[in-house]
């Protein structure tokens, strides 16, 4: 047997390995096939590693078209960097290089939320808290006990009833509890365990809400039924542009993305709502319905609330399509008469193909040569006659609306089936819950906190919502933080001087950026990761949770500050918004805190005024419930017809069994 030799200590060895890394190919194809192509001529093995296999799929559509003939592959797994080994004769090529993409790297998850689901719905309620069980109506929760069942003990919730009545709820039962939300503050009617009070007040809200849902159902049907446009399948620049996003595609990002093109190659006009938190991904669906709609030599028209987020979208679609053949413009008041004139015009003759505005898209003198999608971002915030005005172009044209904040009122249409809805959950990879903190205005505070986030290369927001007292406040600042560079702007300067500030401020020229809360709808900027809000006691919780979703953006930890006066000295309603911010900073809680917005506020006129009476009785998740099951049951009967298709799919099933055995497993 061989000794095998070692150099003596302290003297160098050298291992030869005959690697090179991947080249740069910038995203041409050309010149990938023809890399590959005289590779294949040495007769080396080609491999193209990628994470998704949705990639692979898109790579090997764009070889077709392209008649690119290589024996390629695929490997669904991702390596960190491709390379070639002379040695082994092997091509490893990774799709992020190719496609310039980040690189997504796994970070393990401690546990899974979904399987924690149930468990913590009970975590949250507490002892005292009312809740409502679909078959015995409005109870006060009392805890988890065990009682013995079959002589085995077994975990139940335990829920007390008027005059001392009680209920135990095995755990397996646990969906047909929910937690009673009404009107704050408002006391729900219990009642006695047995009698038929309960059964008539479910029966009698059914039947309310049949008429309401007929309506809509009605309006569904009338959408279903009128001629739109049917966009042709995919192409492969389509394919091209959403294989090169620089990010990984997440699971309902992707689903959302099929919805959405789904419904644009029906003949019917689209109408779907985007439901997902802030910085989940809502933009880039945008960005492939636009250019969907442009292969097809239609134009799109992308409506936002603000000034400020119309020039935000104009750079971010510029960008992402500047290798393809489309004309992307803007409107808004940073431009002159005479530049909007012109824009208009060109709009007209067809010569821009997506254009992006606020609510100046829906005036008279703008004319389309061809529109074919409309996208609507964050639509709550547009007033009564810009909705009007929406309704009648939604006749005919797809329309598409992103939302992050989804109170109940939008989400109601979508609820009932009278509009599609893709809901996003999951976040973007390793992006992190921020750090949500109620404070007094204290200058020492601001100070270190401004200088943490400016140590680590960071840059700060400081929401202060007068404009009066703005300069002031960046006075303020200055004097606690002379060594940084400190800039202000609000909603009225004038449009040039606006739109420098917030450009210098992203090209990093300022450390912190003191303004009124314009920032608050869609402006991304991925290195501010600390906002401090002034005040924070007179915004409401969908704005604070707007203005939270600025920061947080990148892989950093992202702290939220809200300075506010004393707790003690607040109003309950405002002690409440603030509370449930801290409480809910989770990524995606938005539908949380949606759901408390309506705690607080009252469930209100949602769906006529005879409907609040009872989401008071019953609460507001055993309504939706009801409205479930009477949308389900007009489906089968009534409008049997228009829904075949959608029945036909489902078997009828019994929609709760349960099944109990002494077995252990």
């Amino acid at each position: 047997m061989k000794k095998a030799s070692f150099p003596a200590e302290g003297q160098p060895s050298t291992i030869n390995f005959s690697t090179k890394e991947q080249p740069a190919f910038n995203r041409q194809f050309d010149l990938l096939i023809k890399n590959l192509k005289e590779y294949e001529a040495k007769h080396y093995n080609i491999y193209l590693f990628a994470e998704n296999p949705k990639q692979l799929e898109r790579l090997h559509i764009i070889f077709t078209d392209l008649k690119a003939e290589i024996q390629v592959t695929p490997v669904p797994t991702s390596i960190h960097e491709g390379f070639i080994d002379d040695d082994l004769k092997a091509v490893c090529y990774t799709d992020h290089q190719i496609f310039q993409r980040y690189h997504k790297y796994k970070v393990k998850q401690a546990f899974s939320k979904n399987k924690a689901l149930t468990l913590k719905t009970l975590r949250e309620l507490q002892p005292g808290d009312y809740v409502t069980h679909i078959d015995h109506g409005v109870g006060v929760y009392s805890g988890l006990q065990k009682i013995e069942a079959n002589g085995k003990m077994q975990e139940a919730v335990k829920i007390e009833y008027e005059d001392g009545d009680l209920l135990y709820v095995n755990i397996s039962s646990l969906h047909k509890i929910g937690k009673y939300s009404g009107k704050e503050g408002s006391i729900p009617k219990m009642k006695k365990l047995g009698s038929d009070v309960w059964n008539k007040l479910k029966e009698k809200t059914k039947k309310q809400v049949k008429d309401i849902a007929t309506d809509l159902i009605k309006l569904y049907a009338q959408r279903k039924s009128q001629e739109g446009f049917a966009h042709s399948p995919d192409n492969y620049m389509q394919t091209e542009l959403e294989a090169s996003f620089i990010y990984e595609d997440t699971p309902d990002q992707g689903k959302a993305t099929e919805d959405v093109k789904r419904d644009m190659e029906k003949a019917m006009p689209m109408d779907r709502l985007v439901c997902g938190d802030v910085g989940f991904g809502k933009t880039e669906i945008a960005i492939r319905a636009a250019f969907k709609t442009c292969c097809d030599d239609k134009q799109a028209a992308i409506l936002v609330p603000t000034t400020i987020l119309a020039y935000q979208h104009y750079k971010t679609f510029s960008d992402r399509l500047k290798d393809f053949p489309v004309k992307v413009d803007f409107v808004n008041r940073f431009k002159s008469s005479k530049e909007k004139k012109e824009t208009l015009k060109k709009l007209e003759e067809g010569k821009i193909d997506i254009i992006i505005g606020t609510h100046s898209l829906l005036g008279k003198d703008v004319k389309f040569k061809n529109l074919g999608i409309m996208i609507i971002d964050e639509e709550q915030k547009f007033g009564v006659a810009a909705k009007e005005k929406l309704k009648q172009l939604r006749t005919t044209v797809d329309s598409l609306t992103l939302t992050a904040t989804p109170i109940p009122r939008t989400l109601q249409f979508s609820l009932m089936g009278a509009r599609d809805l893709s809901i996003i959950n999951t976040a973007p990879p390793n992006r992190q819950p921020i750090q949500t903190e109620v404070t007094v205005f204290n200058e020492d505070a601001i100070r270190d906190i401004i200088y943490y986030e400016t140590e680590r290369g960071g840059q700060v927001f400081f929401i202060h919502n007068r404009v009066n007292g703005l300069s002031e406040m960046k006075g303020l600042i200055q004097g606690l933080c002379p060594d940084l560079s400190i800039a202000f702007a609000h909603g009225q300067m004038e449009g040039d001087q606006l739109e420098d500030t917030i450009l210098d401020f992203m090209d990093k020229k300022y450390d912190v950026l003191v303004c009124t809360n314009i920032v608050e709808s869609g402006v991304d900027i991925p290195n501010v990761n600390t906002i401090i809000v002034n005040n924070a006691h007179q915004f409401g919780l969908s704005d604070l949770h707007q203005l939270r979703g600025r920061v947080g953006r990148s892989n950093k930890k992202a702290f939220c500050y809200l300075l506010a006066p004393p707790m003690s000295t607040l109003p309950p309603d405002s002690r409440k918004r603030l509370s449930t911010l801290e409480q809910y900073s989770d990524l995606g809680s938005g539908f949380q805190i949606a759901m408390r917005d309506l705690d607080i506020r009252g469930a209100g006129n949602l769906l006529g005024g005879e409907q609040s009476g009872f989401i008071a009785e019953i609460g507001f998740e055993m309504y939706q419930k009801i409205l479930d099951e009477a949308v389900k049951e007009l489906k089968r009967s009534n409008f049997r017809e228009l829904f075949k298709e959608e029945i036909d799919k489902q078997d009828d099933f019994v929609s709760d069994c349960s099944i109990d055995t002494d077995r252990k497993f």
